[in-house]
């Protein structure tokens, strides 16, 4: 035993702390009031509360307020072009599948010029965490109207009132085959985020998590003045996301069963009160990692070298 306790002495055996710290990089840019601040916030506990390694996690980005976040994270990033974060995380998974990726969108970036690229990777489920923060407005391009823009609420390309009915995005997903992980929470409801983001975390899967807030520049009256005047309602399982006692100032909460898909659709399609918490989970749908592995032949390593060799012999002088 103590020959064992002298091995685990060396740094090699040793086990890394992670602090917050540990994950932050640059200031963030974003404005005052911004849920953008609360979100990574979340993010950074919940991943030293999993002491997660920095170095093991890529966060892929689109165009967007939101889309600023892999600056902020101490983490590998990559911030791509307006829409296409999902198929750039796909690449990254396919090409790294030992690292964590993290899929930042605003509502616009994801359903609107990536709506496309939003349902495959819904159907194709890829295993990383996506998070679309929701303030029902492009922001960064000074309040275009985006697809969850309230209807008749002006901005200024609907200077005469928004003329269409805003987009349940969770009710959309829903509808899309091999879905396996769906849930929706608030950046006014910080203890209820974080726990959403660590359920997602854990998900083998794509995580799908539409975040609520509010833009303090654009839509600061969104959600009922941010969420306090804002009619919701917690979705309560004993294998969800646990209800604090303190958030039914909020709202009520209804039982709800989370690994019934019909049950599922159906709060998915309620705007009123909007529904909190784990909306969907089913932890047995493949993920495209596996599905194609699976149909590939994968050569041995000596095989490999071997082909290789042939390979490269072939160029040889």
């Amino acid at each position: 035993m103590s020959n064992l306790i002298d091995e685990c002495l060396d740094e090699s055996c040793a086990v890394k702390s992670y602090s917050i710290t540990d994950y932050e990089s640059e200031l963030p840019r974003w404005c005052k009031g911004c849920g953008d601040h609360g979100v990574l916030a979340s993010l950074q506990r919940v991943m030293r509360k999993n002491n997660t390694n920095p170095e093991n996690v890529v966060s892929v980005s689109g165009i967007g307020c939101s889309s600023r976040l892999p600056h902020y994270l101490n983490t590998y990033g990559f911030h791509g072009i307006h829409g296409r974060a999902l198929p750039i995380a796909t690449g990254v998974r396919l090409a790294r599948p030992e690292m964590k990726v993290i899929v930042t969108m605003g509502d616009g970036d994801c359903f609107s010029i990536g709506g496309n690229h939003w349902l495959h990777a819904i159907r194709y489920n890829i295993n990383a965490l996506v998070l679309v923060l929701d303030n029902e407005v492009y922001a960064l391009t000074k309040m275009q109207v985006s697809p969850t823009t309230p209807g008749q609420w002006r901005t200024n390309t609907t200077p005469r009132g928004n003329y269409l009915q805003p987009m349940n995005p969770v009710s959309v997903v829903m509808g899309m085959t091999n879905v396996s992980f769906v849930a929706q929470t608030a950046t006014w409801l910080p203890t209820h985020l974080d726990e959403t983001i660590e359920r997602a975390w854990d998900h083998k899967g794509l995580s799908f998590v539409r975040i609520l807030q509010r833009c303090p520049v654009f839509m600061p009256k969104a959600f009922g003045d941010g969420g306090a005047n804002f009619p919701i309602v917690f979705l309560e399982n004993e294998n969800g996301i646990p209800v604090n006692p303190l958030l039914l100032k909020r709202g009520p909460a209804q039982p709800h069963n989370h690994r019934n898909i019909n049950d599922a659709q159906r709060i998915a399609a309620t705007v009123d009160p909007a529904p909190m918490g784990l909306i969907y989970h089913n932890p047995d749908v493949a993920t495209y990692e596996e599905i194609r592995d699976n149909r590939r032949n994968c050569p041995t390593h000596e095989i490999f070298l071997k082909r290789l060799d042939e390979t490269m012999d072939r160029y040889a002088v």
